[in-house]
């Protein structure tokens, strides 16, 4: 059966099945378009104004709209080849703004960068540890005895712990190499080492805010009447936060992160009240050189405008104390979990979330980060393939809710009620039920995961993924499994060209199993997946930042948007049979061809994979 016969077939099957739930009868296909229209249309108006005043003035205008034509506005689809990127990239350089040089490259710049000096101090106290732990067996006696009573109080508490039982075993693998030193370890990771003052936080933000968002009347009650069981999703993930359940917004879904960029930046332009930011990578260049000129544009003329990006970007991606550059130029920013040269347990918690909120009418969340590589400017993995999500109306005030609860985890007074609200706003075209929702690494609740496989256990005709990573615990390999076994067409896209070798080592672990259970697995041959995307029965999606893999479903502060019989579920559904017929079947031919640095190395990290 072909892609598109799939989905008018699956379409006609839950159609019969399940009534819509807050669905309007409209065309679908002609609202799009008509959006696309207006958004170019207003692009091109915009355009012009600027260039007119460029004339008046005698000069450029300093914010610059990518420079293409209509019909590529209304497509996006268009690959560039890689001599058209290098002359573009080559005319834009000089337009790039930055408020820091770029970084040295080379052997040079890494002996004389602030990451070379974070590991040296590292190392350091590392070394000083061991020191004193070998200075202890010279000193005291009854030394090896202690450690021994130590390491049975640890085996026990592990024995006694919650935790995942793949990550018993890889601790049980531990404690069987090298005992003393996997129960310090173990105790050094329970004990959140430098970090039990941002865990109490946390909590006390999630605790205040419980009831900050009121769940919208009649929605629940259609949902249960609707038998798709989404109200129940709904009641659990209520347990462990405020994620209400809305059927007046309108969502957009983005296959490719370029195309997202162009409604980003339409939509910036046009903030009145508020724009904050909350994003795992932040990276000079034209992207984030584009967003930031009209974000000192907009707070120059008095809007609020918040940055929030993950320390770990000051020691890959931005100078040290970036956040301060921004502030002095009148946007308030702070890099969340700044690392610093000491040992903490505080670090394996990220932030790995993507949130843009504007004046509470408008979000945008997915898996496309600031850097030039998610819009294919800069080539890293060959093409970038990531998807993103705009979401309009009553749901937006969960994702301003979201990043505020980060934002004000330093806070003294925090501030929550003044923005959250939507402005009154009512989008034109509004269709089935929108959920956003957060999942914390600090609490025993695993939302991410759960609603994955709440997705799975309940698929009927199909379940189709794509994820960057696939390294797997073991609740999450036996859903994959149990819906493929039980009939269910799970299939999941991969990266064909890995950004991390050792990742994608991991995840060709899982092959085997997978597949033996019916999961077909795809490879995308022109470059590198990063979309995090689950689309099931034509009636259930979720976009967001959630990998398959353990530091997602686990270790990262993430977000994602569950959507119930919204008009972008088909869009998302045809996007993924477009990437599919872009991509390769894994088969025995081509598990055979794996080379032996992916088998063995897959091999011995698999039992090490819940630590990474």
């Amino acid at each position: 059966m072909s892609g598109s016969q799939s989905i008018k077939t699956h379409k006609k099957q839950s159609e019969q099945r399940v009534p819509h739930v807050a669905a309007p009868k409209i065309k679908l296909h002609a609202q799009r378009v008509q959006q696309q229209e207006a958004a170019a249309a207003a692009l091109e108006e915009r355009e012009e104004v600027l260039e007119e005043q460029a004339e008046k003035k005698g000069k450029l205008p300093k914010i610059k709209i990518p420079e293409i034509g209509l019909k590529e506005k209304l497509s996006f689809r268009k690959e560039s080849t890689a001599s058209e990127k290098k002359t573009q990239d080559d005319d834009m350089e000089e337009d790039i703004f930055r408020l820091s040089t770029p970084r040295a490259s080379g052997i040079w710049g890494l002996l004389f960068s602030r990451t070379f000096l974070f590991i040296i101090l590292i190392v350091i106290q590392v070394l000083l540890w061991v020191g004193i732990y070998l200075w202890l067996q010279d000193k005291i006696r009854a030394f090896a005895a202690l450690q021994w009573i130590f390491t049975l109080v640890m085996l026990v508490y592990l024995f006694t712990n919650q935790m995942d039982y793949s990550a018993k075993l890889t601790w049980m693998f531990l404690f069987a190499l090298v005992p003393i030193p996997a129960a310090i370890f173990l105790l050094f990771t329970q004990t959140n080492f430098g970090h039990r003052t941002v865990r109490t936080r946390v909590q006390e933000m999630i605790a205040e805010t419980k009831e900050e968002l009121i769940q919208p009347p009649g929605v629940l009650k259609a949902l249960e009447k609707d038998g798709g069981a989404t109200d129940d999703l709904v009641r659990w993930m209520n347990r462990s936060g405020c994620f209400p359940a809305y059927a007046g917004s309108q969502t957009t879904y983005y296959p490719i992160g370029e195309e997202m960029f162009k409604s980003m930046i339409y939509e910036l332009q046009r903030a009145e009240r508020f724009i904050f930011l909350e994003y795992f990578i932040l990276e000079e260049g034209y992207m984030w050189g584009s967003i930031l000129e009209i974000l000192l544009e907009k707070a120059a003329a008095g809007v609020e405008v918040r940055v929030m990006y993950d320390g770990m970007c000051e020691i890959s991606t931005l100078p040290a104390g970036y956040w301060q550059k921004l502030r002095e130029r009148g946007i308030n920013a702070k890099a969340f979990a700044p690392v610093m040269p000491l040992l903490s347990s505080h670090y394996n918690y990220r932030d790995h979330r993507k949130i843009m909120v504007i004046d509470g009418k408008t979000a945008f969340t997915g898996g496309i980060n600031l850097a030039d590589e998610y819009i294919n400017r800069k080539e890293r993995f060959g093409h970038w393939k990531d998807t993103g999500l705009m979401v309009k109306g009553d749901a937006v005030p969960s994702f301003t809710l979201m990043f505020l609860q980060m934002w004000n985890i330093d806070e003294e007074s925090p501030i929550f009620s003044e923005y959250l609200d939507n402005g009154g706003y009512e989008p034109p075209f509004r269709s089935g039920c929108v959920i956003p929702y957060c999942d914390c690494p600090l609490d025993d609740d695993k939302v991410g995961e759960t609603v994955y496989m709440d997705i799975l256990n309940r698929a009927s005709t199909y379940v189709h993924i794509m994820t960057p990573y696939l390294i797997l615990d073991g609740e999450m390999e036996t859903a994959l499994k149990y819906a493929a076994e039980r009939g269910v067409d799970v299939k999941i896209i991969l990266p064909g060209i890995p950004d991390k070798k050792l990742a994608y080592a991991l995840a060709k672990s899982h092959y085997y199993s997978l597949r033996k259970s019916g999961v077909q697995i795809y490879e995308y041959t022109p470059g590198f997946v990063h979309a995090k995307s689950f689309v099931c029965d034509d009636v259930k999606a979720v976009v967001g930042t959630i990998n398959l893999d353990y530091r997602s479903l686990y270790h990262h502060y993430e977000c994602a948007t569950y959507m119930y019989r919204t008009a972008c579920v088909l869009d998302i559904e045809k996007d993924f049979q477009e990437t599919l017929e872009k991509s390769q079947l894994v088969t025995d031919e081509t598990v055979k061809q794996t080379g032996i640095f992916y088998v063995v190395v897959g091999a011995v990290l698999k039992v090490l994979a819940p630590l990474m």
